[in-house]
């Protein structure tokens, strides 16, 4: 019984990452000195639909967006959002979830 348990709740934790797939995209930006600056970005980010999860690393410079399957963040678009936010963008790079 507790091996069909397990197999049972490993089902349904692989279906429902199946169900989250997605992309990462990770970001290099310089001039994000602050939480405010942070907060700036993440409310310009948060306006894209599709978008799951925010984080950034300040003192790397360094912001990672999750969005949801189907969705995809372009290097024109991070770069005039940043840009139009007052930051430099650098680079960025995408890997499936």
């Amino acid at each position: 019984m507790k091996r069909f348990l397990y197999a049972l709740l490993l089902a349904i934790t692989l279906n429902g990452a199946a169900l989250a797939a997605g992309t990462q995209y990770t970001m290099r930006v310089d001039g994000l000195a602050c939480p405010y600056c942070a907060y700036g970005i993440e409310k310009k980010l948060k306006k894209i639909d599709g978008v799951q999860d925010i984080d950034i690393d300040l003192n790397a410079g360094v912001v990672r967006v999750k969005v949801a399957e189907g969705i995809e963040l372009t290097e024109p678009q991070m770069k005039k959002l940043f840009n139009d936010a007052g930051f430099t963008y650098r680079s960025m790079v995408t890997k499936p979830l």
